[in-house]
């Protein structure tokens, strides 16, 4: 895990910084906006009063074919979200490691 927040903020850098991961995990839309538009895996942490354009039921958005989307299931509850990532994380990494040669 790496907390790049810290980086310049120019389109550059950051896309760079996207291609070198496995998965991008965003609590902010506009972080995810990134590796979704370059067809990178990205999750979303979404909370409860969604943005339209993230719909308002499925974990998936047409927008961006690769991006997973974990909803808060009552307004401010991201305990509920963070194991569901926790979880997901921990199956993603077993696939990843089994996928290894």
């Amino acid at each position: 895990m790496r907390d790049l927040t810290s980086s310049p903020a120019d389109l550059p850098d950051p896309a760079a910084h996207v291609l070198v991961l496995n998965l991008e995990v965003a609590a902010d839309a506009s972080m995810a906006h990134l590796p979704g538009c370059l067809g990178w895996p990205v999750w979303l942490l979404d909370r409860f009063d969604t943005d339209w354009r993230w719909g308002w039921t499925d974990e998936r958005t047409p927008w961006y074919p690769r991006m997973r989307i974990f909803r808060q299931p009552v307004p401010g509850d991201w305990g509920t979200v963070l194991v569901q990532v926790r979880d997901a994380l921990a199956r993603h990494a077993v696939a990843a490691a089994v996928a290894q040669p």
